[in-house]
């Protein structure tokens, strides 16, 4: 076992301050280190990763090395042609544009200074496939599992994960695809058994594996190892200090005290979206919404996004977020990626009607419920209708096909029952003759195979959670053996969009679009590069990255393009 981190001393001046241990933070800090800059990093819990460790690891950079060498590379002005028609003006095109040029340099610094290592995410479609420069193919790669034993002790600080797993239990992006048919193609149970035999091999080994996003964390964080950059745990950040309208430092709070750390070059603010504030919830996001319904790390209550508005900082898409429909279980909100797609389940709203292809993206989804909510028809919650056909076919938040409901499920209200779709209308109170009546229309687009209403499975998107044994459109199955189940569905996310304006530099702005001298933002503390869209599966991590390098490249004050110093070339 590697010995534990020696203890060190906080420093009363640095060049850099970073503020947040998640992928932007660490990626920012990281390459401080690297370009020969006094650096400390700062983060508030008592653990490193933030959303990076809980998500699913994905991360949406076109031109990537991972991408090339699965030859699935394409010329980067397709990517820009795919944001300019998705995102639009909603971004600059000029913080777009860098975006797609940078990424791929950013993870050439990541694989030369770290353990991380990335790979393609077979056909995982782009959100929008069909737009212009979209790719059906996917552009998302993801981590190699690792083993996580060279970070010691340290590892204990890896921030918990969004579902608990057993150890060396390892599902990539690309296995889940295949184990959510349960037991529908032979790829299931083979990948699973797999899964299992892989799990029983590193025990015997001794080893500690981990994927996805806590792959990512756990890389970067021993790259900050390497590089000996200190990070200290459990200190919040409270304020940013200025002199003559520029930030010069960070004030922040440990164990009830409070310390100045002041930054000769520059702050970095990564400390994550305000999913955990209420009160900024209520202000800015659409209504209902609530925080038990986010995934994000609880330790997102916007601490940085509020000392940059009180330096100046001007916000921008603050009414948005990673938006998903979510499960409300008792123990916890269940991010509905694959379930919804399935066929043989549509979503009503509490009309008892469809109002959208269910298979949608999921910020697009629940920005479907949102625009539902304001035409005076509730929408929130929405109600997920399947029959028992679905229920023995498919894995189901994280229950395997043919296992009951748990009776706790039923007790919170989140599962309701019907022997039949009138006694299942009357359980959730909608109109008995409408979700007949959807039930049965539904059920005439799935014999036909084509969605009249919402085209459900005519997008690449739309297959990638699909059953290829379904016939003629894998997204739709008829919903008619009973007994009836309806699960509630409400608009939960992964973190907020909204936050801190910057430029192409990640150098925040005033409202005014002058810029605040040494104050840098990237991640979620600052206003997302997609603005109201979503490019694909890891647009979030993606650029939490790419702005953590590219504002420490503007405080070395280096030449665009000029690469930061390697521990190694590999």
């Amino acid at each position: 076992m590697t010995t534990p981190l020696p203890p060190r001393e906080l420093a009363e001046s640095v060049d850099v301050v970073v503020v947040g241990a998640g992928g932007a933070g660490m990626t920012a800090a990281l390459a401080a280190k690297r370009r020969g800059l006094d650096t400390v990093l700062i983060e508030k819990s008592s653990y490193f990763g933030g959303s990076t460790a809980r998500s699913g690891g994905g991360v949406w950079i076109p031109g990537n090395y991972a991408l090339k060498a699965a030859g699935e590379d394409d010329d980067l002005a397709n990517s820009k042609r795919y944001l300019d028609s998705i995102v639009g003006d909603a971004v600059s095109k000029v913080r777009r544009d860098t975006y797609v040029d940078r990424g791929a340099e950013v993870m050439d610094f990541i694989k030369a200074n770290t353990p991380v290592r990335f790979t393609w995410v077979p056909q995982y479609a782009d959100y929008h496939p069909e737009a212009p420069g979209g790719r059906p193919r996917g552009r998302t790669v993801e981590p190699i599992p690792l083993d996580a034993r060279f970070l010691g002790d340290e590892l204990d600080h890896l921030h918990p994960p969004y579902t608990k797993a057993p150890a060396n239990l390892i599902v990539t992006q690309a296995m889940y695809r295949k184990i959510s048919l349960g037991l529908r193609t032979i790829k299931g149970p083979v990948t699973m058994v797999l899964v299992v035999l892989r799990r029983l091999l590193s025990m015997l080994l001794g080893r500690k594996m981990y994927a996805m996003g806590n792959a990512i964390a756990i890389g970067l964080r021993q790259g900050l190892v390497d590089a000996d950059v200190p990070l200290f745990y459990d200190h919040a950040l409270t304020d940013l200090i200025l002199d003559g309208g520029r930030v010069v430092g960070v004030v922040v709070e440990h164990d009830g005290q409070r310390h100045e750390i002041r930054a000769r070059r520059g702050v970095v603010l990564g400390s994550g979206g305000f999913e955990h504030n209420p009160e900024l919830r209520a202000k800015f996001l659409p209504q209902p919404t609530s925080e038990d319904w986010t995934t994000g790390s609880a330790y997102n209550t916007g601490a940085g996004l509020e000392a940059g508005i009180a330096a100046g900082a001007a916000i921008d898409i603050m009414d948005d977020a990673w938006w998903g429909p979510t499960i409300p279980l008792p123990g916890g909100p269940w991010f509905c990626l694959a379930e919804r797609n399935l066929p043989g389940s549509i979503m009503v709203n509490q009309a008892g009607r469809r109002y959208m292809n269910e298979a949608l993206p999921y910020v697009e989804a629940v920005q479907a419920m949102y625009e539902g909510e304001r035409t005076g028809v509730a929408h929130v919650p929405s109600w997920m209708i399947i029959d028992q056909r679905y229920r023995n076919r498919y894995l189901f938040a994280g229950l395997s096909p043919r296992q009951p409901f748990p009776g706790r499920w039923y007790k919170n209200g989140t599962i309701k029952k019907g022997a039949s779709l009138e006694e299942l209308a009357k359980e959730i109170a909608v109109p008995i003759d409408a979700l007949v009546a959807t039930v049965e229309r539904f059920n005439g687009f799935a014999r036909g195979g084509v969605d009249e209403d919402f085209h459900r499975g005519e997008s690449a998107y739309d297959k990638y959670y699909s059953d290829p044994t379904v016939k003629p459109n894998p997204s739709l199955h008829v919903i008619d053996q009973a007994p009836f189940y309806a699960v509630k569905i409400v608009p939960g996310d992964l973190g907020t969009k909204g936050g801190l304006l910057t430029d192409e530099r990640a150098r925040v702005v005033r409202p005014d679009g002058s810029v605040i001298p040494g104050l840098y933002a990237a991640g979620n503390v600052s206003a997302a590069v997609m603005g109201y869209t979503y490019a694909g599966p890891g647009a979030t991590i993606g650029p939490a990255l790419v702005f953590g390098y590219l504002a420490v490249e503007d405080i070395a004050g280096s030449e665009p393009g000029t690469p930061a110093a390697t521990t190694e070339e590999s």
